[in-house]
């Protein structure tokens, strides 16, 4: 084994991800619906399922919906002024849609970095606090 680490470009694969296509070859496509990823690529036949994003995306994804979406909302003051009826529609609308946007848009920049840090599934035991026990 070589003692020089494992090295893939993080903004290229980052990119790659964030357009849902395979962080290592940027050809084939990332998922196969909605948020669910492809198994294996089908141009370079990389194995995209062994990158573990699970809560990853969704918490990054609420982090810039939150201040994309809610901050600049709570500097309105119509938002304020305005009944409930109205408001909460008008809050919730664009809050939604900005979530369903960006959450595939997460997840392929998220998977793309963990392509780029070469991290696996198999690499669970190594990150846990029940190693230390």
């Amino acid at each position: 084994m070589s003692s020089e680490p494992f090295r893939r470009p993080f903004a290229a694969s980052m990119a790659r991800g964030l357009k849902g296509l395979c962080p290592a070859c940027g050809q084939g496509h990332l998922f196969w619906a909605y948020l669910k990823v492809e198994p294996i690529c089908q141009s370079c036949g990389h194995d995209l399922a062994r990158y573990p994003a699970d809560d990853g995306p969704a918490y990054f994804t609420i982090l810039l919906v939150g201040h994309l979406v809610i901050a600049p909302l709570l500097l309105l003051p119509v938002i304020w002024q305005a009944p409930a009826s109205i408001s909460v529609p008008a809050t919730l609308i664009p809050l939604a849609a900005a979530t369903l946007f960006l959450l595939p848009k997460v997840k392929g920049t998220f998977i793309g970095l963990l392509y780029a840090l070469n991290v696996k599934d198999t690499d669970a035991k190594l990150h846990t606090a029940d190693a230390l026990k």
